[in-house]
């Protein structure tokens, strides 16, 4: 009764909350596995044979074990549960703010998008920092709020908030592509379509669309964001491109594949769940 009784906002903060904790779950392993990928760059000797992510996945699971591959895990909760939740609320917010009376058309979209997914990022970012460095295997952090008391107490507050503008780059772009991506997409669904007891399923496959192209788009800012958070104080995003770079343009690619199937289901996923959430509401998402 509550929750029926609650201000728009704050149903659409719990819907993607509960959105944000599902698709976290389920795809935590592939994030695990684009960080191991990334990172592994650092220590490849010139020449070395590629490294591929089925490779990592076998090598996580024999070198330590299976449950590693949720290594990050708490960091991810931590940062998803109530990061989505602020994405949702906010593009929720922004949307009835802005576009009461209409549909935002394609460009106004991706602003919509990347506009919630700042306040959602910035918010936070030392979160995002501490689950990279716990998927990284690099540090042996026992908890999330003893890693961020390390961080804090032996880095500084700036170590926290290290690699922001990358994140920034990476997130915000995704999210506007994403979303402009995705409503143009559901737009071009007949009416039937999209009132049918199958628009869950359409709206799945609308979002791995977006997901798809939104990643692609995105994804060397993802590489250089992982750098820079494993290692702030020996990484600037200028010294974190240029070695990257050296490596060739593909080094920006590294661990695309894990991170486009895990944003793009995660993605759509999150967008399903939070609309059907929604529509039990009686709120138009």
């Amino acid at each position: 009764l509550a929750v029926l009784q609650a201000h728009p906002a704050l149903k659409a903060f719990m819907c993607g909350s509960l959105s944000g904790t599902c698709s976290t779950l389920l795809f935590q392993p592939l994030d695990l596995v684009k960080t191991r990928l990334q990172t592994l760059q650092n220590n490849a000797k010139p020449g070395a044979p590629k490294v591929g992510m089925f490779k990592v996945f076998i090598t996580v699971i024999r070198t330590e074990n299976f449950f590693s591959l949720w290594k990050g895990v708490s960091p991810s909760f931590v940062r998803c549960i109530p990061g989505v939740g602020i994405y949702f609320s906010t593009f929720y917010s922004l949307k009835q703010h802005f576009f009461l009376d209409q549909a935002p058309n394609a460009g106004e979209a991706v602003l919509l998008g990347a506009g919630a997914r700042t306040v959602a990022g910035v918010s936070m970012l030392p979160f995002t920092v501490i689950k990279t460095r716990f998927e990284s295997g690099c540090y042996n952090y026992v908890s999330v709020a003893g890693a961020l008391r390390s961080v804090y107490e032996t880095e500084g507050l700036r170590a926290l908030f290290s690699g922001l503008t990358a994140t920034l780059l990476r997130d915000a772009p995704f999210s506007g592509i994403y979303v402009m991506f995705y409503s143009q997409a559901k737009k071009t669904l007949p009416q039937e379509v999209a009132s049918s007891a199958y628009a869950p399923l359409v709206n799945f496959g609308c979002g791995m669309v977006a997901g798809v192209m939104a990643s692609l788009v995105t994804q060397p800012a993802d590489v250089v964001k992982t750098h820079i958070q494993i290692s702030p104080s020996h990484w600037s995003m200028a010294d974190a491109i240029r070695y990257i770079y050296k490596n060739g343009v593909a080094g920006f690619f590294r661990g695309a594949v894990p991170r486009s199937l895990r944003r793009t289901l995660m993605a759509a996923m999150a967008w399903t769940v939070y609309e059907q959430l929604m529509a039990r509401m009686g709120l138009k998402s």
